[in-house]
C-alpha cells in the first residue's frame, strides 16, 4: 500500500495583499506623474524653440521662414496662405521702410493651468522711413499640431489692431537739403533749378507709332525702351500724366521729341562746379543697392553720392516728416502708427575760400595737377583743387551712360582727387631734411661743402648709383643749397647725420598717421618697408625721392612748422572740426633759419623760386621736380612731376603746395604766380 501525503496550502494574509496592491498602484501613480512632468517640460521646450525661431526670422525679415512656423488653421480662418502672409509682410514693411527689427529682449511663453496651448508675447522695435517707431507689443498663441507647435497668426502681428483687409499708408515730406558753404558763407552746394524730361503717354501715340516714339526717346536720352515701358506701367500713370525719366542741367539744350515735355524743378546745384567737384561731390537718386543698404530710403529719395555730399549726407539730408497710418478697406483713417515733423538739413560751413579755390582751378584747368592752400597757424584748408575735373551739375541732374563712360575712359583720370593722392615730393622735402640736421647739430648753416661736378657717389660700393644735381657749384652752404636746390648737399647731410638720427627726426612728423579728414587718403610713408634700409635710400629720401609718398595735403601739413615757429598744425575742413594736438618737430630756431633761407631762395637772382620775387608780400618758397621715370635713352629727359611750396613769410596767412604731373617746377611757378600775387586780396 502506497503512502501519500497531501501538501498543506498556506494562504497569504488579506492585509498583505492589500499592501501589495497599494504599493503597485503607488508606483504606477508616480510613473504617471513623472511622465506628465516630463511631457510638460518637453512641450514647453518645443514651444519655446518655435517662438525663438519665429522671432529670429522676424528680426531677419525672412518672411518665408516665418510662414513655415504658422498654423494652417489660423491662416485659413482669415483667408490667407503662407505665400500671401509673406507677401503681406513684404508689402507693408517694405512700404514703410521697416528695418533693424529687434524683438529678442522681451519674449514670454506661458501656459495657463489646463490650457492646451501656450501664450506668446513679445515687443518689437524698428526703424521706418520716418525714424524710430515707438515700441509695439504683440500677443498670440502657440497651438500644438501634428507637426509640433505652430504660431497662430493674424494681421495683428504685422501691426497691432490691423485687420486682414486694412491698408497701411505712408506719406512723407522731405525737408530742404542743407547747403555746403565756404568760410565766407558763399554756397558751394545749394538749391537751384534744373529741367526734368518726362513722357506724356497720350502724346506718344498708339501701336506702331508708340513703339517708334519710345525708340526715339530712348535713342535721344540714352535710356532703354524697357526702362521707359516700366515707368509707363506704374499704377498712377494716366494718359495725361507727366512721367519723369531724365534730369537735365539748367543750361542744357532741350531736344524736341514726340511725347516728351519738360518741367523746371528744384535741384542741387554747384556754383563752382568743376572747380570744387572732387571735394564737394554730388547727389543723385537712390539706387536699389542704396535702398538695400538703408531700407529707410525710398525710391525717388536723393542722397549724397560722392565727396562731402556723401560724407555729410545724414547731416545735410535732415529728417523726413510724415505719417504712417492704418486705413480701413474703404480708405477711412483707423489709427496713426507714427508721425514725425520734417526737419530741414543742416548747413555745413567749410574752411574753404571759394575765391582761392576758383582762382587756383582756373590756372590749372589744362593740366593734370593739384593745389592745396592752408592756413599754417590754425590748420584751416583754404583750397583743395584737382584737375582735370568733371561736371558735378551734370552728374547730379542726370548724366548719360556715354558721358559717364567718357570720363571713365579719359587717360587724364578726371575722377582722381590728386590733392589726396600719394607722390614723391621732390626737393620741397629738403626743408624737412634741413630741420632735422639743424636740430641734430650736423648741419651748420655757414659751413660749406666742396662739391665737384654734377654727380657724386660716396664710394665704389654704390656701384652705378650716383646722386645728381642741376648746377655745378664748387662750394655750397645751406642757404645756397636751397637756392640752387642742390641734391648732393642734402644727400651728404643725411649720410652724415646717419639713418637712426634721420629716421628719428622723420617720426616727429605725420608719417603713418590718419589726419582725420573726410577725404579718402592713404597715410604718408617714409618707404615701402617703413625704414631706410640702405645708404642709397637714405640719400634719395633726403632730397624727396626714394620711396617717399605724401599727398599734396600731407605735404602742406608737413611744411607748416617752417611757417609757424616750428609747430606742426593738423588740418581741418570745417570750422568746428577738432584736430590732434599741435606738434613741435622742429625747434623755433631751426625753423627760422629754414624760413629765411626760403625767403632768400625767392629774393636771390639765382634762386630756384626767384620768379616769385614780384609778389608784393614777403614770400618764402621751395621748388621741387620729382622724377617718376628715368630716361631710357641717352639725351632723353626723365618724366617728372613739378612741385612748388610757398608761404606768406610776413603774416603766415597761407601756405601752398601745388603740383603738375609731367612738368618741371618752373611750369608750376608760371601757373600759380597770378594766384599768389592776389593772396592778400583773397584774405
Amino acid at each position: 500500500m502506497k503512502n501519500t501525503r497531501k501538501k498543506s496550502e498556506k494562504k497569504r494574509p488579506l492585509w498583505l495583499l492589500i499592501a501589495i496592491i497599494v504599493a503597485v498602484l503607488a508606483l504606477i501613480g508616480v510613473g504617471i506623474i513623472g511622465y506628465s512632468i516630463w511631457a510638460e517640460a518637453r512641450d514647453e521646450k518645443a514651444a519655446m524653440e518655435v517662438a525663438d525661431s519665429f522671432i529670429t526670422a522676424l528680426e531677419e525679415q525672412d518672411y518665408t521662414a516665418m510662414s513655415q512656423l504658422i498654423s494652417e488653421e489660423s491662416l485659413t480662418a482669415i483667408d490667407y496662405t503662407k505665400e500671401s502672409m509673406a507677401e503681406r509682410y513684404e508689402t507693408v514693411y517694405g512700404g514703410v521702410g521697416a528695418a533693424e527689427l529687434n524683438a529678442s529682449d522681451d519674449i514670454t511663453v506661458t501656459q495657463d493651468e489646463g490650457a492646451d496651448h501656450y501664450d506668446l508675447s513679445y515687443t518689437v522695435n524698428m526703424e521706418t522711413a520716418l525714424g524710430t517707431l515707438d515700441e509695439k507689443k504683440y500677443e498670440t498663441t502657440l497651438s500644438k499640431t501634428d507637426d509640433g507647435y505652430k504660431v497662430d497668426w493674424n494681421t495683428h502681428l504685422i501691426f497691432p489692431d490691423m485687420e486682414p483687409t486694412d491698408k497701411v499708408s505712408l506719406t512723407t515730406t522731405v525737408g530742404e537739403r542743407g547747403d555746403i558753404l565756404d568760410k565766407n558763407g558763399s554756397p558751394l552746394a545749394t538749391e537751384g533749378t534744373s529741367w526734368q524730361a518726362g513722357m506724356q503717354p497720350s502724346a506718344l501715340g498708339e501701336g506702331d507709332q508708340r513703339t517708334t516714339s519710345l525708340e526715339k526717346v530712348a535713342e535721344t536720352y540714352d535710356v532703354t525702351v524697357e526702362e521707359l515701358e516700366s515707368l509707363l506701367e506704374q499704377g498712377w500713370v494716366t494718359p495725361d500724366s507727366f512721367v519723369p525719366f531724365k534730369g537735365m542741367p539748367q543750361d542744357a539744350e532741350l531736344p524736341q521729341v514726340t511725347g516728351v515735355v519738360y518741367q523746371e524743378v528744384t535741384a542741387r546745384t554747384y556754383p563752382l562746379n568743376e572747380a570744387a567737384a572732387h571735394l564737394i561731390g554730388y547727389v543723385g537718386e537712390v539706387s536699389a543697392e542704396d535702398i538695400e543698404k538703408d531700407p529707410t530710403l525710398r525710391t525717388g529719395d536723393v542722397i549724397g553720392k560722392s565727396g562731402l555730399e556723401a560724407t555729410y549726407d545724414e547731416r545735410l539730408r535732415g529728417q523726413k516728416g510724415g505719417r504712417i497710418e492704418i486705413l480701413t478697406d474703404d480708405g477711412e483713417l483707423k489709427m496713426v502708427l507714427q508721425e514725425t515733423e520734417v526737419q530741414n538739413g543742416e548747413d555745413i560751413t567749410l574752411t574753404i575760400n571759394a575765391e582761392i579755390q576758383q582762382a587756383a582751378y582756373d590756372q590749372l584747368t589744362d593740366q593734370s595737377g593739384s593745389a592745396v592752400f592752408m592756413n599754417p597757424t590754425d590748420g584751416s584748408l583754404l583750397a583743395l583743387v584737382s584737375t582735370p575735373s568733371y561736371d558735378a551739375n551734370l552728374m547730379s541732374s542726370g548724366i548719360s551712360s556715354e558721358q559717364y563712360q567718357a570720363y571713365v575712359d579719359d587717360p587724364m583720370s578726371p575722377f582722381l582727387a590728386r590733392y589726396a593722392a600719394g607722390y614723391a615730393p621732390g626737393s620741397t622735402f629738403k626743408v624737412v631734411t634741413a630741420g632735422i640736421g639743424l636740430d641734430a647739430g650736423t648741419i651748420i648753416p655757414e659751413e660749406t661743402q666742396e662739391i665737384s661736378g654734377l654727380s657724386w657717389q660716396k664710394d665704389e660700393s654704390w656701384g652705378d648709383y650716383k646722386v645728381t644735381r642741376v648746377k655745378d657749384v664748387a662750394s655750397v652752404n645751406l642757404a645756397d643749397a636751397f637756392a640752387y636746390s642742390d641734391n648732393i648737399y642734402f644727400a651728404r647731410q643725411a649720410l652724415d647725420m646717419g639713418r637712426d638720427t634721420y629716421e628719428a627726426g622723420l617720426k616727429q612728423y605725420i608719417f603713418g598717421e590718419d589726419l582725420k579728414l573726410p577725404i579718402a587718403m592713404n597715410p604718408a610713408q617714409i618707404s615701402n618697408s617703413g625704414t631706410l634700409d640702405s645708404e642709397g635710400m637714405l640719400a634719395d629720401t633726403a632730397f624727396g625721392q626714394g620711396e617717399l609718398l605724401l599727398s599734396p595735403i600731407q605735404q602742406a601739413v608737413t611744411y607748416t612748422p617752417f611757417a609757424n615757429n616750428g609747430k606742426l598744425v593738423y588740418p581741418k575742413l570745417t570750422a568746428d572740426q577738432e584736430t590732434a594736438e599741435i606738434k613741435q618737430p622742429v625747434t623755433p630756431e631751426s625753423a627760422a633759419i629754414v624760413k629765411e633761407d626760403l625767403v632768400q631762395t625767392v629774393q636771390k637772382e639765382y634762386g630756384s623760386s626767384h620768379k616769385l620775387a614780384v609778389i608784393d608780400q614777403k614770400t618764402a618758397a621751395k621748388t621741387g621736380t620729382a622724377e617718376t621715370r628715368e630716361s631710357e635713352t641717352e639725351g632723353e629727359d626723365a618724366e617728372t612731376n613739378g612741385f612748388l611750396m610757398a608761404f606768406d613769410a610776413e603774416n603766415s596767412s597761407y601756405l601752398m603746395v601745388a603740383m603738375i604731373e609731367g612738368e618741371s617746377s618752373g611750369a608750376v611757378i608760371d601757373k600759380m604766380l597770378p594766384v599768389l600775387e592776389k593772396m592778400e586780396a583773397y584774405q
